[in-house]
């Protein structure tokens, strides 16, 4: 394993054989499953699956030193084995090339000449024990010296290959500095039209505890199927448009940026965001329009789809009329003024006003495809969400929260509401059931931001619940049937119990 993830460092391949097993795994795992594990694990899922991984090698390799000590050739058949899982792991991953599965092969080499090794040391001490007529003491066989010293002779030999493996991964923990080299070229780099996020000065409401109007980059939720995130330097970033298009176009990060820049506040949540949630984070982007690009190929008047394909293989299937239309659909390269962190897509990520993640935020985006719903299928489609996944208004009630003990008399409510590409027009509270009361709304930039609120309510001291609601610019009501996350995200109204003191 450690000569395997070192060729991998050395090749520049970011999938070591165990990593590319945990995303075959993650790629093949059903729907209802992959949710249940992020409700029970939330971000630890994918360290514990690698630890699950790691667990059940540890027992197949005992199972393997067992066998090579007495069938050798059925312990070389289960290593294949657990190679050959390896293989398909590698070469089923969008983009992957033959030599991809090099550590596989050196991995594999490695098992077999060091099993060989230890294995007939110990062979050789049982031919001795089959073959020795020295008298035993209380049943148990004594040890001639030629026993005792093949004995020393398999520690010793365990404890160097032990020792050499552990210098091994340090040498390709060494060797594997394409992250480093992609966080100084990062680090590094200027971007030309890229300007400082800059709250306007009306966005915020004034509430201690209502969520900060602008997201930090540190603090914006991460979802992503990547084991290992993809590190990728802007000179070998490249994204093919193709498909029903009347041109295929290639563009490499230089062409791309120099073309123009557009900015916009845009707030982003994930279909797996419940009511309340804190799956969702605002944020002043910067990139190039996608509208404009998708012209220049001439996409086909059948088309209404495009296949978006990640550097990791995850892929997600977008309305053509969402990257084409008034929105401000772009490849961005830049999150509050600096370039995108690794996590967030560096060097670029697809960014849709109005959709769920799932079906549009295609981060390490390299390949888009042109094409037709009922032509295509995509990572979480296939999992059992909805083909399309436009955002659902929503409203979350930051303060008080659950389980505060306020003054009684007026208290303050607050929070944020939204309705991406359509806009809030206005939120309304209900303490304990009683009749809805208006909110106060801060000022946005656009439509396809969220807006925070406050509200003032005198309450009598003792328990209490507090719901909210809101009202887009369309004159839609926010729903209050509950709806789980599953398959076009949820609805319902959050509510907060609080108490009051006198």
């Amino acid at each position: 394993m450690a000569t395997s993830y070192l060729a991998a460092n050395l090749m520049n391949i970011r999938e070591s054989p165990v990593v590319a097993v945990a995303e075959l795994v993650i790629r093949l795992t059903p729907g209802p499953v992959a949710r249940a594990a992020i409700d029970v694990l939330g971000h630890k899922d994918k360290p514990v699956l690698i630890a699950g991984i790691l667990v059940i090698l540890a027992a197949l390799f005992v199972v393997v030193g067992w066998l090579a000590r007495r069938r050798w050739w059925v312990a070389v058949a289960v290593l294949v084995v657990i190679a050959g899982f390896g293989v398909v792991a590698v070469l089923t991953r969008t983009g992957s090339a033959a030599s991809d599965v090099t550590p596989i092969v050196v991995g594999l080499a490695t098992w077999l000449i060091v099993l060989s090794l230890l294995a007939e040391r110990l062979r050789r001490i049982d031919r001795l024990a089959d073959t020795d007529d020295s008298s035993a003491e209380e049943g148990v066989p004594a040890m001639t010296e030629e026993q005792l010293q093949g004995r020393r002779g398999f520690l010793i030999g365990v404890g160097a290959i032990v020792a050499v493996a552990g210098l091994i991964g340090v040498v390709g923990r060494i060797a594997g500095r394409g992250r480093r080299q992609v966080e100084e070229a990062r680090r590094l780099l200027r971007l030309s039209g890229v300007s400082t996020a800059t709250v306007p000065a009306d966005a915020r409401i004034g509430v201690d505890g209502v969520s900060s109007w602008m997201t930090p980059a540190d603090e914006f939720y991460l979802i992503d199927t990547a084991v290992i995130v993809p590190t990728i330097e802007p000179n070998d970033w490249t994204l093919r448009i193709h498909g029903m298009v009347e041109k295929e176009i290639e563009l490499s990060y230089s062409e791309l940026v120099a073309r123009e820049i557009t900015e916009s506040w845009v707030t982003l949540n994930c279909v797996s965001n419940e009511v309340g949630g804190n799956l969702i984070g605002n944020a002043w982007w910067s990139g190039v329009r996608l509208a404009d690009l998708l012209a220049l190929a001439g996409p086909d008047p059948e088309a209404d789809a495009v296949l978006q394909t990640s550097d990791d293989g995850w892929t997600c299937g977008t309305p053509l009329s969402a990257l084409t239309d008034d929105r401000n659909a772009m490849l961005a390269v830049a999150m509050n003024g600096k370039p995108l962190p690794i996590e967030h897509g560096f060097p670029v990520r697809t960014l849709v006003p109005g959709l769920y993640g799932y079906v549009s935020a295609c981060k390490w985006v390299v390949d888009m495809e042109v094409s037709k719903f009922s032509e295509i299928s995509a990572f979480w489609t296939d999992k059992g969400w909805a083909e399309q996944g436009p955002v659902k208004m929503s409203s979350r009630i930051d303060v008080p929260r659950s389980g505060d003990d306020v003054p009684s008399g007026e208290v303050t409510f607050g929070g944020v509401a939204w309705s991406q590409h359509t806009g809030i027009s206005a939120v309304e509270i209900a303490v304990d059931g009683e009749s809805w009361v208006g909110a106060e709304l801060a000022g946005v930039p656009n439509d396809d931001t969220w807006v925070q609120w406050k509200a003032m309510v005198d309450v009598e001291p003792g328990d209490h619940m507090v719901k909210v609601r809101a009202t887009d610019k369309d004159g839609l009501v926010q729903t209050g049937v509950v709806q789980d996350v599953v398959p076009d995200g949820s609805t319902g109204w959050h509510s907060v119990d609080f108490s009051a003191h006198a």
